[in-house]
């Protein structure tokens, strides 16, 4: 199993460094400004649906069933189960597609209120999501066929079609000259690289023999209606997290020019380790755990779930340490270049800090939300998952006041403690988790030696600085990168040679 996190993760990983490029470019081309506040609304959004009705909720309500109808082995079953989800999938979308474009105007002034206010940028919104919309259409069918190529233990071509957007949108910037302007650019290559994701897990699944067709709609079938019974949930509980993400933009777009772009960036390099480590133990958990569990195997699933946890915690806590004790000098040296200033570094450092918090917790989320959807109870993570965004959204209206736009960031870490926190007691009262000594083990190491990786980065980085001579470009990336292998060099050193002495090893198949 952690054979297959590293696959997904290195394809992540992969992702994220284009990501990262892309985010770089965007940044020096567009800055923090009007136009790049609207872009990223214009991104967003589709986003946001696709969270909704694409991976958040599909993913759990889809992959253990289909994983269920084929450790079962009847005859076609799963085929035909993912054959009529596909063709059901495709007309919702269709349709929401129809409805979307035309009423667009209001949908930006729903997600971005405070626009209104500025004609020129709500207009250019409003123009640039009417490009991305359709990006939704293409990624709610990819997340699809992902879902059944995970559920056969093929990994590598969903984990890696996200790296079609960053060159997309990278090819698209560098033809901005043929657009109005960069903003423009940037939503095409959106919408381009929707085709070209789904193109790619379409030809493996093809490959495979995996990929459905379209036929005749139905909802008779005893499979689909228990497939829409978790679905139901999983969407609410999706929608309920999302909610927060809209208010974040909703408060922001209120907020000077800029708060949205700084979210944006922030949430960028936090998303950087949740998106390689979180996400892809998650995607390897929830099938394992799902057969484990079909197969009457509750023993080996707690174990596989301890091991997720205890691996993409040891790999999540650098990066959080990173985000508390360094976000100004991240933020700068990353991003402060072209038309971003050192002012909006600044800001967005300290939203960057604020997610640094937030980390632990939404990395141990995926893999404790596994003990539900792999029974596939969706309701119970819909209940908790109410629970933090309601604490979520309301600390977002009191903190933005005192902290600006690193409040909404502060009011997330608070959410995703509280959402942990209550799953974790529920799965434990309900005997669905089962923490041994090697987790207890790893946790406690992880803690120590990112106490220490904090004071070498407090007091590390200033001597660095020091004796890092001038050089004409990019000595605060040189800084930072000597800082980081030195960090990631004693953090490795001190968990290994911990864990080697306790006798613990996370790395099984």
């Amino acid at each position: 199993m952690i054979r297959s996190i590293l696959s997904v993760g290195g394809w992540t990983l992969i992702s994220r460094v284009t990501g990262f490029a892309r985010d770089v470019v965007t940044a020096a081309v567009m800055g923090a400004g009007p136009i790049a506040d609207a872009f990223v609304v214009a991104f967003r959004l589709p986003n946001h649906f696709r969270a909704i009705f694409g991976e958040g909720a599909f993913n759990t309500a889809f992959v253990p069933a289909y994983a269920r109808l084929e450790e079962a082995g009847a005859a076609g079953a799963a085929k035909g189960f993912a054959d009529r989800v596909f063709t059901l999938m495709l007309l919702v979308q269709v349709a929401l597609l129809a409805v979307a474009l035309p009423a667009m105007p209001w949908i930006v002034r729903a997600l971005a209120p405070g626009f209104a206010d500025d004609a020129g940028r709500f207009a250019l919104a409003v123009d640039l999501t009417r490009i991305t919309f359709p990006y939704l259409l293409f990624m709610t069918l990819v997340t699809l066929f992902s879902g059944i190529l995970n559920a056969h233990r093929r990994f590598a071509a969903a984990a890696g079609a996200p790296v079609l957007l960053n060159l997309a949108m990278l090819m698209a910037l560098a033809l901005a000259f043929l657009f109005p302007n960069a903003a423009y650019a940037a939503a095409w290559g959106v919408s381009v690289s929707g085709v070209l994701q789904f193109g790619l897990v379409w030809w493996d699944a093809r490959r495979a023999a995996y990929a459905p067709r379209l036929v005749r709609p139905t909802l008779r079938d005893p499979n689909m209606v228990r497939f829409f019974k978790v679905l139901g949930p999983a969407v609410i509980g999706s929608a309920g997290f999302q909610i927060a993400s809209f208010a974040d933009t909703i408060i922001a777009s209120f907020l000077p020019v800029g708060a949205v772009s700084a979210l944006y960036y922030a949430d960028r390099l936090y998303q950087l380790p949740f998106g390689v480590i979180a996400i892809a133990a998650g995607t390897v958990l929830l099938p394992e755990m799902s057969r484990r569990l079909a197969a009457g195997d509750a023993v080996g699933a707690h174990a596989a779930q301890n091991r997720a946890a205890g691996f993409s915690l040891a790999l999540s806590a650098p990066f959080a340490v990173a985000f508390l004790t360094l976000p100004g000098p991240i933020m700068a040296a990353l991003f402060q270049r072209g038309a971003f200033t050192a002012e909006d570094a600044t800001r967005a450092a300290a939203v960057l800090a604020a997610y640094g918090l937030a980390l632990p917790a939404v990395v141990l989320l995926r893999s404790i939300v596994a003990s539900f959807y792999a029974r596939q109870d969706t309701k119970t993570p819909l209940y908790a998952s109410l629970t933090g965004i309601a604490v979520n959204v309301g600390l977002k209206v009191v903190l933005t006041g005192p902290y600006g736009v690193a409040g909404l960031a502060l009011a997330t870490a608070i959410g995703a403690w509280i959402n942990l926190g209550l799953l974790y007691t529920l799965a434990l009262r309900r005997g669905w988790t089962a923490p041994g000594r090697t987790l207890l083990v790893t946790v406690g190491v992880v803690a120590g030696a990112s106490v220490g990786l904090g004071l070498l980065a407090i007091y590390g980085f200033p001597f660095v600085e020091r004796i890092v001579p001038e050089l004409p470009h990019f000595r605060g990336v040189a800084v930072l990168a000597l800082v980081g292998m030195a960090g990631a060099l004693a953090y490795a050193g001190v968990l290994l040679v911990a864990l080697r002495l306790f006798g613990v090893r996370l790395r099984r198949r």
